[in-house]
């Protein structure tokens, strides 16, 4: 079994997978990491690695306590991935976004792959047929633009996310709820439509935090998984034993 990591800005996520089968989820704050990785593996006794992958600010010293009982893997940009990266600053690519692609050119196999993560951040990556990776974009996601409307002005309110009740808004509240929604939603379909134009035949992948909430709301096809970064991680940490 293999247990994997993903440390995001705003919160980690864990999954417990044995083969490609997902196990169970978790999901739980950085100050609970270590208690619940200790209940994670006494609950999954027979987990023989523990996979991190991390964006946030949790230090390696945070997992070393475990490493008498288990194999520890930090992924990095030295590890071996399942495409060209021809990104002009490739060791500034996050890794999540390196996860992302490789999971989309492991799981989708000669296809043009967009892979948009809609969490704090939206990330958008693109992996082209012939398995390279292009690049994509990097924008705020739902919660950053409700906070950046409250903390960057004088007078509008700090709001949580709710559906818009009409794309006019006829209140303050209703006006932020209709450009932050809609604004974003405009944004991913726009950016569909741009790639469209160069690669008539793609894949696009949803995932992240916001995935289900803003799947519904797109009027582009597309394949909707919000453990997808976690599912390849796990195909990641595969492929790398496989090909060492």
């Amino acid at each position: 079994m293999i247990l994997t990591v993903d440390i995001g800005n705003t919160r980690i996520k864990a999954a417990v997978f044995e083969g490609d089968i997902l196990l169970e989820q978790f999901v739980f704050t950085k100050k609970e990491l270590q208690k619940n990785i200790e209940i994670i593996l006494k609950k999954y006794q027979k987990t023989t690695d523990l996979v991190v992958a991390s964006v946030g600010d949790v230090e390696k010293e945070s997992f070393l306590e475990f490493q008498k009982e288990i194999l520890l893997h930090f992924i990095s940009h030295a590890d071996l991935f399942p495409f060209e990266n021809t990104y002009e600053t490739p060791l500034t690519l996050g890794i999540d976004r390196m996860v992302l692609a490789a999971g989309a050119t492991l799981q989708f196999p000669g296809q043009n792959r967009l892979v948009i993560d809609v969490g704090t951040c939206v990330t958008y990556d693109f992996i082209d047929q012939n398995n390279r990776y292009l690049g994509g974009a990097i924008s705020a996601g739902l919660r950053l633009r409700y906070e950046a409307l409250h903390n960057f002005t004088s007078k509008l309110p700090l709001l949580h996310l709710e559906t818009p009740k009409h794309f006019i808004g006829n209140s303050t509240t209703e006006s932020i709820h209709s450009g932050v929604v809609n604004g974003l939603v405009y944004e991913i379909d726009g950016f569909i439509d741009e790639y469209k134009i160069l690669y008539p035949n793609f894949i696009i992948i949803l995932t992240g935090g916001d995935t289900d909430f803003l799947a519904k709301r797109l009027k582009n096809t597309i394949f909707a998984n919000s453990n997808f970064l976690l599912e390849s991680l796990n195909q990641t940490f595969q492929y790398k034993i496989k090909n060492d």
